[in-house]
């Protein structure tokens, strides 16, 4: 069953009634309703699409945080063979909203790392709806370690409100492995691309997305805080979240505006939820795309322009 979002109530109504009208045709073959069933078609389509135009940045918040939009999962199932688990960080626990593991992309061994929020309520309590605690940031630094020493190229995907900040993960050093799991990505030796494919949250995000080459979904969205945070701590109004969002420059055209990500990945019609399948397909061409840019470049070499690219970070401006 399609899931609608606030601002599609319009869209959903339409399509219901189309649907409507198929289920009593269904039930009674004598029934001619195809012709009215088509015409609504249409019109829910030319909806669809005028909604997607332009969509303000508070819009593509709520699409970025679509329930049915593709998650880590998703991509690690359409896009990687031989995919093979790796669990926890030796130390703690295995934090389950962080995936991670050994691969193929392509037929090219990688070590992939990604968010994962679950897609029922029993999977997102599993993965604490993608917020990683401290030992998850730890397994990440773990296998970027292991990325290293065997020369495999690291892929992440970064779909996260943001890291977990729970009493129990403070007092295990959610900000310490936070700031670890950003220093690995930044001396790792091999190549390190990133995908945000839905919320790109504060610390939690930047853990996994301090990367040679990052590229996000057209709706996704890669913010310091949350619209509602934000909006709390300025106007000490959480419904403030709408000028919040605008802002804070959370969408994937500010941030390549800004020289913040490198790629931009075109949505299905509709955004990635109408779609699954075509929007893995997208992220994987783009993800294979900035991989074969960094080919057969030097561990100083990536370092070195790793740097230089989050040293240049701010130098750039939007046109107000």
């Amino acid at each position: 069953m399609q899931n609608y979002l606030e601002f599609e109530k319009g869209l959903s109504e339409i399509e219901g009634k189309a649907e409507e009208l198929r289920a009593l045709a269904r039930k009674n073959t004598e029934m001619k309703v195809e012709d009215e069933a088509a015409a609504l078609d249409v019109k829910a389509s030319a909806l669809l699409d005028e909604l997607y135009r332009n969509l303000d940045p508070w819009r593509k918040c709520q699409v970025a945080r679509h329930p049915d939009r593709p998650h880590c999962k998703d991509y690690i199932e359409g896009l990687f063979s031989e995919w093979t688990p790796l669990a926890g960080d030796r130390n703690f626990a295995d934090d389950l909203a962080v995936m991670g593991g050994l691969a193929r992309f392509n037929d090219r061994a990688v070590v992939v790392l990604g968010l994962e929020k679950g897609n029922d309520t029993k999977s997102r309590i599993e993965r604490n709806f993608g917020m990683a605690r401290p030992e998850g940031y730890r397994k990440a630094i773990r296998l970027m370690d292991l990325a290293d020493r065997l020369g495999l190229p690291v892929v992440t995907l970064v779909d996260t409100p943001g890291a977990y900040p729970g009493k129990g993960a403070e007092e295990r050093g959610q900000a310490e492995a936070i700031a670890r799991s950003t220093e690995k990505c930044l001396q790792l030796g091999v190549p390190l691309v990133s995908a945000i494919i839905g919320e790109g949250g504060s610390g939690g995000a930047v853990a996994f997305a301090t990367a040679d080459r990052l590229a996000m979904l057209e709706h996704s969205i890669y913010s310091v805080i949350s619209p509602e945070g934000c909006a709390s701590i300025l106007w000490k109004d959480a419904e403030k979240m709408k000028e919040a969002a605008e802002a804070l420059r959370l969408t994937a055209q500010d941030l390549l505006a800004l020289g913040v990500v490198d790629r931009v990945v075109p949505e299905p019609r509709g955004g990635a939820q109408r779609n699954k399948g075509e929007a893995v397909a997208r992220v994987g061409a783009v993800l294979a795309d900035l991989l074969a840019d960094l080919e057969g470049k030097k561990p100083a070499e990536l370092r070195k322009a790793r740097r230089r690219k989050y040293l240049d970070m701010g130098t750039k401006a939007l046109v107000a």
